[in-house]
């Protein structure tokens, strides 16, 4: 590490500056200290710093104000918060007043070390920019839309820093795309970026598949197994679908996330862990903490930083570009040239709800690809149900199932009542998805159907 890297320490304890200054020289940094507000702004005042350590409470002042200052005057300098044990509210305020991260007392020296290290990558100007998205998936942060270069900016700005983000949306419009994005800006980029579905994994694994195990723990136990925690080491652990966490699991992930260590199945002590957490949900987690489904504790530790992804329907001037993206990847899949979507193909597209979102696009662009004739795609090829698409000047609240006696005035001879079928089955199942908070297997059994049978029908309907 470079000697001409440098740090300010602020705290009034002695031992903890001694420390600190201890463990930075070692790592190469030139170290001033400050013991109160007044030492601190005097020193920002005629010296740039590569990294910050602040304690909370100081002499003359709270360490927050110097947090926001910093973020003001010095944004280039990322701020840390030292804590005490426990203080949780307290770090998760310095965190949204703009803290890169927090260290709690007593100070754990590996996790210090691995603090420093992110924070020094985050100003590395040298550090090689991570490889582009793949192609399949950089189609959905696509687009010049007001909602995606407002999306692209608070991305670029959260992935400076270390703070969980929340990220919520639709089903479809791209949430693990925007953790992964938050990932390869950041400074973890070069670390693993572990994605994993909460809702699919059994109750009675979770603990092991989240915490890791040691060998014979229990049954079937045959070895060392690292968690998931573990796993992710370094760089950034996704909690999707966090809603269908089960409340005992909830309790112990809060502590992981807290204490940033894990204690493995069978394990005698705990195992520190290093990982930015990002999760997501398309589900409405305020209303589940207020029904006491969630945790209020663990809602306000993961939702730091809020970041809505929006619905396609709101960003429909985007849908050239996208559905351009889309049918060159797909085509090139194929090896054959992109067909050229008609204007009124691009008028369906347009006034189509998408429910969706960007998933439904591929689906229905991959479709009319394989169906269309000759090298241009009309509206017809794109067979769009009818029930969601929506007039023009009228409120977008989002499809919803015709009425029953609607059924009176369809006129076979129209072709109508496919799509009126399928809207009926597109209701059923999203009633039955959300009755079972989106365990497809349950959902299924209350359809009456196989859980192949509701895959085969998510896939046709664009719901997957």
């Amino acid at each position: 590490m470079s000697p001409s890297r440098s740090a300010l320490i602020v705290d009034d304890e002695r031992d903890i500056r001694e420390l600190l200054v201890l463990t930075l020289g070692r790592m190469g940094l030139r170290v001033d200290t400050a013991a109160n507000l007044a030492e601190a702004r005097e020193l920002l005042g005629g010296n740039r710093y590569d990294l910050c350590f602040t304690d909370m409470r100081l002499p003359d002042g709270n360490g927050i104000e110097l947090v926001g200052e910093i973020a003001r005057n010095h944004p280039q300098t990322p701020v840390a918060m030292i804590t005490a044990f426990g203080s949780m509210d307290l770090a998760v305020e310095a965190l949204k007043a703009g803290a890169f991260d927090f260290v709690s007392k007593p100070v754990d020296i590996n996790v210090l070390r691995g603090l420093v290290k992110h924070a020094l990558e985050l100003n590395n100007a040298e550090r090689p920019k991570p490889p582009p998205p793949p192609p399949e998936q950089a189609s959905r942060l696509l687009g010049d839309s007001p909602a995606m270069a407002t999306l692209r900016a608070t991305i670029a700005k959260v992935a400076r820093s270390q703070a969980p983000v929340y990220i919520l949306g639709e089903s479809g419009v791209g949430k693990e795309l925007v953790a992964r994005t938050i990932h390869e800006q950041g400074a973890r980029a070069g670390g693993p970026f572990v994605p994993v579905n909460c809702g699919a994994i059994p109750a009675e694994l979770m603990e092991s598949e989240f915490f890791g195990h040691k060998k014979g723990s229990f049954t079937g136990a045959h070895a060392d197994k690292p968690g998931l925690f573990q796993a992710a080491s370094g760089g950034t652990l996704f909690l999707d679908e966090v809603a269908e966490l089960p409340l005992p699991m909830q309790v112990k992930l809060l502590r992981a996330i807290q204490e940033k260590s894990v204690r493995p199945v069978g394990a005698a002590g705990e195992v520190p862990v290093d990982v930015r957490i990002l999760s997501a949900t398309h589900k409405d987690l305020s209303a589940l903490v207020a029904d006491g489904r969630f945790r209020h504790d663990l809602y306000y530790r993961i939702n730091v930083i809020e970041l809505r992804v929006p619905p396609l329907r709101e960003r429909t001037g985007d849908l050239p570009q996208l559905a351009g993206a889309i049918l060159a990847r797909l085509a090139s899949g194929q090896g054959r040239p992109a067909p050229e979507l008609t204007p009124g193909a691009v008028a369906a597209l347009a006034g189509y709800a998408f429910p969706g979102n960007v998933r439904e696009l591929e689906n229905i662009l991959e479709r009319a690809l394989a169906l269309a004739d000759g090298e241009r795609i009309d509206g017809s090829d794109l067979h769009l149900p009818q029930a969601p698409m929506r007039a023009a000047g009228t409120p977008d609240n989002g499809p919803s199932a015709p009425p029953a006696e609607a059924v009176l005035d369809l006129d076979p001879g129209t072709g109508a009542l496919p799509s009126y079928i399928e809207q009926l089955e597109r209701a059923a199942i999203q009633k039955a998805l959300e009755d079972n908070r989106w365990n497809k297997t349950r959902a299924a059994a209350q359809l009456g159907i196989t859980f192949r049978a509701l895959r085969y029908k998510l896939k046709k309907l664009g719901m997957d």
